[in-house]
């Protein structure tokens, strides 16, 4: 049962920014290490308006929020750890520990920091973009491509990172459209390569996304072009959801990633960070892994530090 605020100790060893999956699987390595773990979680997962999340086993299928939900209890089980919902809006070292302030006026420290806080997605000026993302225009073929295979499939994309959706997708599909929404920015050779394997290219920049609660039903284009998909890939923009990590000096790589080593360190030490905001490749099941990972290596320093 989640612990009443009064019962939530101000010193620490572990305060986890971020309660969704990265965040919620180092505090259960912590916790079963007996460490004190505070988890801070504003309850704004990147992925709330996906409906349903895939290779990931045992969960294959299951609402990412029930996911949670179930991992929430089964960390609170463990008599170390507290969860306190609430935005963390600050943090500074002093005196060798990591003091973090929350938007409610909390104040909590800790010896060590791991920031699992994901990222947030940009959502491209386009009527309709924003409701079908995550639903039925998607990101990854790996979580949700079996859904769609062999279907007619939209690419929105432009560049190499095109190139590179439409070589992946076609394990999943023959019969493709890459819109480019603009002028085209793939080479001469990557444009017969396409042409190649049947893919055509529109310039033509999309107007809107025409869909029905979320699921797609066609693109429209601004030269009054209707085009009938149910599924389309894209790739967006991001910035990090926390900008805390950016202000204690972790740096960010050319991506706007978080920059860490092996053991989910970040640039300073004592820092750490599991996640979507650590690496492009997003899914449920790699950032459980990520977490567990860091969770190993946050204690192990600990240990190490003891003695």
């Amino acid at each position: 049962m989640e612990k009443e605020l009064t019962q939530i100790d101000i010193a620490q060893e572990v305060i986890i920014i971020g309660g969704s999956y990265a965040g919620l699987s180092a505090a259960m390595t912590l916790a079963r290490a007996g460490r004190k773990v505070l988890l801070i979680d504003s309850g704004k997962p990147c992925n709330a308006q996906t409906p349903y999340s895939h290779n990931f086993l045992t969960q294959d299928g299951q609402r990412p929020e029930a996911i949670a939900k179930i991992a929430l209890a089964e960390v609170l089980k463990y008599p170390t750890v507290s969860h306190l919902n609430d935005l963390a809006v600050s943090a500074k070292q002093i005196n060798g520990l990591f003091e973090v302030k929350t938007v409610s006026g909390l104040s909590f420290s800790a010896k060590k920091l791991l920031f699992a806080t994901g990222v947030k997605d940009l959502m491209p000026a386009i009527k309709g973009f924003a409701e079908c993302w995550g639903i039925s225009v998607i990101h990854c073929p790996y979580c949700h491509g079996y859904e769609v295979r062999q279907q007619k499939t939209a690419i929105l994309a432009n560049g190499d990172t095109a190139f590179h959706l439409a070589q992946v997708l076609n394990q999943w599909t023959k019969d493709m459209v890459l819109f480019t929404n603009g002028p085209v920015q793939l080479n001469m050779e990557q444009q017969q390569q396409l042409q190649t394997h049947g893919i055509s290219i529109l310039e033509t920049p999309i107007l809107e996304i025409q869909h029905e609660n979320g699921q797609l039903k066609s693109l429209l284009l601004e030269d009054g072009q209707q085009y009938f998909f149910k599924a389309m890939y894209s790739r967006v923009g991001f910035v990090q959801h926390s900008d805390i990590p950016e202000s204690l000096g972790c740096a960010l790589n050319e991506q706007g990633y978080l920059v860490v080593d092996d053991k989910k360190q970040s640039s300073i030490p004592g820092i750490y960070a599991a996640g979507d905001n650590t690496t492009m490749a997003r899914s449920v099941s790699l950032a459980v892994a990520s977490g567990s990972l860091s969770g190993v290596a946050i204690n192990s320093a600990l240990i190490l530090e003891s003695w």
